[in-house]
């Protein structure tokens, strides 16, 4: 029943939130052909309130050839070239826009000598001096920083494990259901990102809301002593719906379209880092929920029906959405 309780606050934050996990964080690649001489790729990240973001060079850079846009599968690029005198050693580099918006942005930088740098440019840190030096340890960081980043900020994953919380009473089934879910999308997330196989990006979203829908009705079922598929083996839908959870994630990463070198070690410290953050958040679900039960905070027994009608609400709302999105950009 506690967790109920601490449903009402999740959901009531994600209620003001329909667009959640509709953004992916934009990549920035510079390429050093010669000695000052950039190419440069700008992969623009999506966003919901369709903000417009614009890499910014050192005054002492000059664009060497005209930038060349197009949009692929619904992802803006820029190709262009720049020269900088002095290199980029030391300097600043900059995304305009980035400090009023949601995302974050990877940049990578291949400086000629053979040195590559990785950083990771956020709406508090909008822009970073380079080094001229990259270190592994480095690039991990910002792998595991973007995987945590990739689950916190998709309200949909989060209501979908706060669903399984909901319905699963017992320990040993929570952690065979939680693992499930993490095994599912693992597998999924690795064979997108490594070019095995994909999904278009506007159905899996309406999906994903699917499975959301679909949880409502059995948290309500679970609460009033039912029975079902799910109730019963609830580790089985998890990695079913996980399935399709993992292909959302590797959308953090091959819009990106980084190096194929350097996709292993991101799918590897990506997942690391979804896996940190989901652990975080059942973690922080089952801390709040034994501080309730322990200071025996008692709230109306409507108040505690509350929350699978919720999930329930957020998701058929989302599949409306989206699936509307899907209708309008099949016509």
């Amino acid at each position: 029943m506690t967790r109920r309780r601490l449903a009402l606050l999740v959901l009531a934050l994600a209620a003001g939130d329909a667009a959640a996990h509709e953004g992916h964080p934009g990549y920035l690649e510079l390429r050093e052909t010669d000695p000052g001489r950039y190419v440069v790729l700008w992969k623009e990240p999506t966003l919901s309130d369709a903000a417009r973001l614009e890499p910014v060079f050192p005054d002492a850079c000059g664009p060497a050839e005209a930038a060349v846009r197009e949009s692929i599968d619904g992802v803006l690029l820029a190709r262009s070239t720049i020269l900088c005198e002095e290199g980029l050693a030391g300097k600043s580099i900059a995304v305009s826009g980035l400090a009023e918006s949601t995302v974050d942005v990877l940049v990578r930088v291949f400086h000629a000598t053979g040195r590559t740098e990785t950083h990771l440019l956020r709406p508090a840190s909008p822009s970073v001096v380079l080094e001229g030096v990259g270190s592994a340890g480095k690039r991990i960081a910002a792998f595991l920083r973007l995987g945590v980043e990739h689950i916190l900020l998709g309200l949909d994953h989060l209501l979908f494990v706060l669903g399984l919380l909901l319905i699963v009473k017992e320990r040993w089934m929570l952690f065979k259901t939680i693992t499930a879910f993490t095994v599912a999308h693992s597998i999924t997330l690795a064979i997108a990102t490594l070019g095995f196989a994909s999904a278009p990006v506007v159905p899996l979203n309406a999906a994903i809301a699917l499975s959301i829908l679909f949880l409502g009705p059995e948290i309500v079922r679970a609460e009033r002593g039912g029975t079902s598929l799910t109730i019963r083996h609830p580790w089985i839908v998890a990695f079913a719906f996980g399935l399709l959870h993992g292909f959302g994630f590797a959308s953090g990463l091959t819009t990106m379209g980084l190096p194929r070198g350097e996709i292993p070690l991101a799918l590897l410290f990506f997942n690391v880092g979804v896996e940190l953050g989901q652990v975080a958040f059942v973690f922080l679900v089952l801390g709040l929920t034994r501080s309730f039960r322990v200071l025996q905070v008692r709230w109306p027994r409507l108040v505690e029906a509350l929350p699978g009608y919720v999930v329930g609400s957020l998701g058929a709302y989302w599949t409306i959405q989206r699936t509307v999105v899907l209708l309008g950009g099949m016509r």
